[in-house]
């Protein structure tokens, strides 16, 4: 286990409720692909390699694979009981998963570039944030994209207002119940409001290298509270 992931504990507790857990919330599938849509893969990924980083139980692999059918994909997560839940179900032969954290992908053998690289729910959970950006950047490949798929409340009071509403009347009660006291759901809600704003990322994707940094919002009850920022390794060293 890593030191960058201090909740794996949480989701090795949860993995076998997550996909039930997730599916209360409204749009969560349609949300993740139009996250993944925003990596603008060509040709519906014939001849591209893609990683999902912190892939879970898979959700985010699957709408990687339904936006980019024909891409290969590498899904990992640092959760083995998450990454057995995403085994299980059914997926063509081009997806492969790898239990290993982000700082230990290539000890586990996964290397760059890839040619788009989606990270779903995962820099909030780093210790280190600026660390997994450095990582990410390094195995794309030059001109290839980002997707940071993520919570980020911070500097807009009626999107906290409505992410502790949301939290304390369903994800809580609701999460703490069927997991019997992992505490993942209380550290979500506490994780949510103490992560960066989206001005915040953006500026820290910058500083780590990725240019082109772009917002995309969500619909629904998750508009100002679920954000994609996309940004792009430089196609050169110079740019």
């Amino acid at each position: 286990m890593s030191s960058r992931y201090p909740v794996v504990d949480g989701f090795e507790q949860s993995a076998r409720q997550y996909d039930r857990l997730v599916g209360i919330n409204p749009g969560y599938h349609r949300a993740l692909r139009r996250s993944a849509r925003r990596l603008h893969l060509p040709d519906s990924g014939r001849g591209l390699r893609l990683l999902d980083a912190g892939c879970g139980t898979g959700a985010s692999t699957a709408a990687l694979l339904r936006i980019a059918p024909h891409a290969r994909i590498v899904a990992t997560d640092a959760s083995a009981n998450m990454l057995a839940q995403a085994e299980r179900k059914s997926w063509r032969d081009k997806v492969e998963f790898v239990h290993a954290p982000l700082d230990g992908l290539e000890e586990a053998g996964v290397r760059g570039p890839f040619d788009g690289i989606m990270a779903a729910y995962l820099l909030r959970n780093l210790s280190d944030p600026d660390a997994g950006l450095r990582v990410l950047r390094e195995l794309l490949a030059p001109g290839a994209r980002l997707a940071l798929y993520e919570f980020s409340v911070r500097n807009r009071p009626v999107s906290r207002l409505v992410w502790s509403a949301v939290c304390w009347s369903v994800i809580i009660p609701a999460g703490e119940l069927s997991t019997r006291g992992s505490g993942i759901h209380p550290y979500l809600w506490r994780s949510v409001l103490r992560f960066d704003s989206t001005e915040q990322l953006a500026a820290r994707m910058r500083r780590n290298g990725l240019v082109g940094v772009r917002l995309g919002s969500m619909s629904g009850w998750q508009r100002g509270i679920v954000h994609t920022l996309t940004g792009k390794r430089p196609e050169t060293a110079e740019a």
